[in-house]
């Protein structure tokens, strides 16, 4: 035996938990990027500045170093110089030193912000060393444990200067002051980012909390609901998509509920049409004396006809499962006159019937032809076994529905009874003639399936019941040609003195039924 292991169960998350998850991390994502954006541009916009006023200042040196000192010329570099350098307005996060032969020797005379030769000690020979190779350095950056600096140096040389000393001019901005301003910016809209994003986690679990209420509600009735309690129902509230989910829930659980009730409904019924005839075989059979030929034979004809009748019963459900899958009607466009025609020719087959033909609806409807026939040669074989056989058959079109008729002339369906006849294994008068009680419920269900209603009314004149499939029929239209019957054969036209009606072709137990001559043509409700 191969022992299986056990799959790892990974912890469940519900949906409010990674619903305020995804926003918190978009919210936190984006307010990351504006930062961040609106940061780096200004912190490159400060750079900018920075390195402005380097080139402003060096073009002021320039100029002293050019024109001289009240339009008289330098004679010495180091002249130039100690006059640049005193005359120098520095801006703040500023410092300014003159190099005099690798020495710092001259200094403003005003307090600077920065001390270049104090606070980085390595910075005045890291100049040297880069201007004696490259020359002037401009917007270039230096740090050091502590600083970071953006700075000028630019060597001084005036021709023919008695002093063979090299001068250099060096001028440093502090980076990190003149971004403060921006740092500290960009450190409260941290903390006011980190709120915000505290404050949206909060918001989005109580809003979540309550959008996704009716899902927990769903999951514990879900839950709750079992084969024997499908009474739980979901509250609707509001109009939104959730809302709208809980009403789809309610309306499978009615469908749920509906079809329990039938399937239990369904096994009483056939527990109890399945009983009669087994009680009765098996008390024939325990009764029955095998050595007497003709007890024998008696028996085992009884026994042939109560299984026939459980095979009728068996047959008949097959058909009522066929209407309750999931396409249990095709549709298509159907010439009305031609489908009763058919209909009523098909019913004269049937044994005792006789048959005639009452008005057609020349209209062209959509429907199932193989359904319709279906349920309506089982109300003529239901009038042939209740209502003495005496048939007519027709079809009407009134507002938009059509209505296909089966009028007999057996006793009649008291009032009471109308409602419930069309009821799986309900019989009505004459429930005494054989029958599985699933035929009328089988027409009900095609009627159903095509969106009518099969129903019961009373002849309004002699005996009989008129037993009708009523179906909707919008936008019915004339045939476009006239009505043709099955395979395109015309249908016979009605013989002398029969009024326009159509007689079926003679049974193998009955002549053909002719209306009298002058009776008038026969309406369902007439």
């Amino acid at each position: 035996m191969t022992d299986h292991p056990t799959a790892t169960r990974r912890p469940v998350i519900s949906v409010r938990v990674r619903l305020v998850v995804a926003i918190v991390i978009s919210v936190a994502l984006g307010l990351l990027a504006v930062g961040a954006t609106v940061y780096l541009v200004e912190r490159a916009s400060t750079i900018d500045q920075i390195d402005q006023r380097l080139e402003d200042n060096l073009a002021s040196a320039r100029y002293l170093v050019s024109e001289g000192l009240d339009g008289r010329a330098w004679t010495s570099s180091e002249d130039a110089l100690d006059a640049v350098v005193q005359r120098m307005s520095p801006d703040d996060n500023t410092g300014v030193v003159g190099v005099w032969d690798s020495e710092a020797q001259r200094v403003p005379g005003v307090p600077l912000d920065l001390d270049l030769v104090r606070d980085a000690p390595g910075f005045i020979d890291h100049v040297v060393a880069l201007t004696d190779e490259a020359g002037a350095v401009i917007g270039a950056t230096y740090a050091e444990e502590g600083v970071r600096w953006r700075y000028l140096a630019v060597p001084i040389e005036i021709p023919d200067s008695p002093a063979p000393a090299s001068a250099l001019f060096v001028m440093a901005f502090d980076i990190d002051a003149e971004l403060a301003e921006i740092n500290d910016a960009r450190d409260a809209y941290l903390t006011v980012s980190a709120i915000v994003i505290v404050a949206v986690g909060v918001i989005a679990g109580i809003v979540a909390g309550r959008l996704l209420r009716p899902l927990r509600l769903m999951r514990t009735t879900a839950e709750r609901v079992s084969a024997q309690s499908l009474g739980e129902r979901l509250p609707v509230e509001g109009r939104d998509d959730v809302s709208q989910l809980a009403g789809t829930m309610n309306d499978m659980l009615d469908r749920l509920d509906t079809a329990l009730d039938s399937q239990k409904q369904l096994l009483s019924d056939v527990r109890h049409e399945l009983r009669t005839p087994l009680t009765i075989v098996r008390g024939h059979l325990e009764l029955m004396d095998p050595t007497d030929p003709r007890d024998v034979r008696e028996t085992q004809t009884l026994a042939l006809d109560e299984l026939d009748r459980m095979s009728e019963l068996v047959k008949g459900l097959s058909e009522a499962a066929a209407l309750h899958g999931p396409s249990p009607v095709h549709p298509v466009a159907v010439d009305v006159a031609d489908l009763t025609a058919q209909i009523v020719r098909k019913a004269g087959a049937i044994v005792g019937s006789e048959v005639t033909a009452g008005p057609a609806a020349e209209t062209v409807a959509v429907l199932d032809p193989a359904r319709v026939t279906q349920a309506m040669l089982q109300l003529a074989q239901n009038g042939v076994t209740h209502g003495g056989g005496r048939l007519v058959i027709g079809s009407t079109l009134a507002e938009d529905r059509l209505e296909m008729w089966v009028r007999d002339a057996g006793p009649g369906v008291p009032p009471d009874a109308r409602s419930t006849i069309f009821e799986r294994f309900t019989r009505g008068p004459g429930a005494e003639a054989p029958g599985s009680g699933l035929g009328l419920n089988i027409v009900q269900m095609i009627a159903q399936a095509h969106g009518g209603e099969a129903l019961v009314r009373d002849a309004r004149q002699g005996p009989g019941s008129v037993f009708v499939l009523s179906l909707p029929a919008p936008g019915a239209r004339p045939p476009a040609s006239p009505p043709t019957g099955h395979g395109g054969v015309p249908p016979r036209p009605p013989l002398p003195g029969a009024g326009g009606g159509v007689p079926t072709a003679p049974t193998a137990t009955a002549t053909p039924s002719i209306r009298p001559s002058g009776e008038r043509p026969w309406h369902p409700s007439s």
